[in-house]
């Protein structure tokens, strides 16, 4: 179990932050050397070097949102130089892709991020450059609610690159794509000019996550477990009925895969935070805010809950709760996680991407007047705290100039066997992945930005929209 520092503070992690940022510009300068763009777009390092690894091409986003997080938070051109460059010569594919489910992961770390920076006055106001962002925003929402399956009980899912009976927890976190394609006044247009809402998809689609991917303790089978996640749902295609659990990544159907709990947890939050600004209007077909907000908030805290309460003592996830190896390590969770054991290796990027989601959720449970929820949120917050302090030292920050990498001990697929094993080693270790490396980058910005009294959001701040959403719009 988490063991968290409930005195700890933004504050406490300033330095640690900083030094990152530093070893963070020698890892994008090393990468911007040596990438090949012939080779495909990095994925993890394999001895300290980024390689590709065919399955889709989900992680070129991260690539240059790094160096357009580097430029954010320590005002260095050369990195925003770079990333907007690369995101003009590069990205346009990702942008009209209609094969996967990964939009909110690479179009919003490139397109998302230096609008956001714009609306923040973080660079100059240029209309037209603005334009060109928002123009690929609104054409990357619609596109990845296009990709949509309806299911039992009037819900519906943007389905994964596996095929249309496939519901990812992933993909959680590519609603951002719709919010914001919403936020901007968008729709998708169907057969005989039909305009299909964005927000409706978005809506559906997690409120089926939060349903099917999501466990809380109901008796839904002999693994459910409060806040336990199934990497994915399988739904019959004819007639859209719920079929069963399973995962491409995890374990097993019936453990939980620690990224797809941290993609979650993340994802909820954040979801959270745009549910706010969208008028009550929008949401009243839709069930109303408070049962919007009472469905994500049920899937976040029961996720978070599950998160602190079966990690190791440092919060450092090893990569399935179920990973057979663990019985050899003993009582692991009464310690904190070994990265180098001989049984099954941690997963540093889950912990990435969780820590920011727990903090998140703390921090918009803070918002609540009820002396619980704040309670709760106070935890949630420290506990997000505590793991990424911990991410922001060895041996999980690289300090091997050597290394491309900067984050370090991530798993990307170990049923596949994709991960390094180092000569010697018995399991995957010393490695990183681009996802690992972008979010520790977005978790560190986001607390450096807190600590200094500020905050910042995927949506930034919102903008006047072009036109209002007409009435009769469909899902």
């Amino acid at each position: 179990m988490l063991q968290i520092d409930d005195a700890i503070t933004p504050s406490d992690l300033v330095e640690p932050i900083e030094r990152m940022w530093t070893r963070s510009a020698e890892c994008l300068d090393a990468l911007e050397r040596d990438w090949k763009p012939a080779d495909g777009s990095p994925v993890f390092t394999v001895e300290g070097r980024y390689t590709s690894q065919g399955w889709t091409e989900w992680t070129q986003g991260f690539q240059f949102g790094s160096a357009i997080l580097q430029f954010d938070a320590t005002g260095d051109e050369r990195f925003l130089e770079q990333g907007r460059a690369a995101t003009v010569k590069y990205m346009a594919p990702h942008v009209s892709h209609t094969g996967v489910h990964d939009h909110g992961f690479n179009n919003i770390s490139t397109y998302g991020n230096l609008r956001r920076l714009m609306l923040e006055g973080r660079i100059p106001h240029n209309q037209a450059e603005l334009d060109f962002y928002e123009l690929a925003l609104k054409i990357s929402g619609a596109v990845q609610a296009r990709r949509w399956r309806p299911c039992e009980n009037d819900l519906g899912y943007i389905y994964s690159f596996n095929g249309p009976h496939s519901l990812f927890s992933d993909t959680i976190r590519s609603l951002r794509s719709l919010a914001i394609a919403h936020q901007l006044g968008h729709k998708l247009m169907g057969e005989g000019d039909c305009a299909i809402s964005l927000l409706t998809r978005l809506i559906k689609h997690a409120k089926a996550t939060a349903k099917y991917n999501v466990y809380y303790g109901e008796g839904r089978d002999t693994y459910d477990f409060p806040g336990r996640v199934a990497h994915e749902s399988i739904f019959n295609t004819v007639n859209g009925v719920y079929r069963c659990p399973s995962t491409q990544q995890g374990y097993s159907a019936f453990t939980t895969w620690t990224r797809g709990l941290a993609w979650i947890i993340l994802g909820y939050a954040e979801q959270l935070e745009f549910l706010k600004t969208v008028p009550n209007s929008e949401k009243s077909g839709l069930g109303g805010h408070s049962e919007i907000e009472a469905f994500m908030l049920r899937a976040a805290c029961a996720t978070c809950d599950f998160y602190i309460g079966n990690m190791p003592t440092d919060g450092i996830p090893y990569w399935d709760t179920g990973a057979p190896g663990l019985a050899g390590l003993g009582l692991y969770m009464t310690r904190p996680a070994d990265p180098f054991n001989n049984h099954e290796p941690v997963d540093s990027s889950a912990a990435a991407i969780a820590c920011q989601g727990l903090i998140r959720l703390g921090r918009y449970l803070r918002t609540k007047p009820d002396d619980k929820l704040l309670r709760i949120g106070d935890t949630y917050i420290s506990a997000g705290l505590t793991v990424l302090r911990k991410l922001l030292h060895e041996p999980y920050l690289s300090s091997d100039p050597r290394h491309q990498g900067l984050l370090l001990h991530s798993i990307y697929h170990r049923p596949n066997g994709w991960d390094h094993v180092p000569e010697g080693r018995a399991i995957p270790c010393g490695e990183a992945c681009m996802w690992g490396d972008y979010h520790l980058r977005e978790a560190a910005l986001y607390v450096g930005r807190l600590a200094d009294d500020k905050d910042y959001t995927f949506f930034g701040p919102k903008p006047e929209p072009e036109f209002k959403l007409a009435k009769g719009m469909t899902d």
